[in-house]
């Protein structure tokens, strides 16, 4: 599972020995650094247990690791709005 923008993921131990104390965290995006085979550099932010986000971080762990508690919302699809007609005009009456 390669997390989007807006997942919010349960990063333990089996993602990273660094998270001994498991943690709530919601993705902003996959950083694009050179990593280890099946490693992520990911950057979000940590969340309380009332899934408010108190810490900013970027984070080391291992794809597999990962547990996915709530998916990103689908992105809406994009609307095409119509061409807006310039206003018409007409000559003004001088007296």
């Amino acid at each position: 599972m390669l997390p989007r923008s807006g997942d919010v993921l349960h990063v333990t131990r089996a993602a990273s020995v660094q998270f001994l104390k498991p943690i709530l965290f919601r993705v902003i995006r996959v950083l694009d650094r050179p990593t280890y085979d099946g490693w992520l550099w990911l950057e979000g932010y940590e969340l309380n247990a009332a899934g408010d986000a108190v810490n900013r971080r970027s984070i080391f762990v291992q794809r597999a690791g990962l547990r996915q508690l709530q998916a990103a919302p689908q992105p809406r699809p994009h609307t095409v709005r119509s061409a807006r007609r310039p206003p018409t005009r007409t000559p003004a009456r001088v007296s």
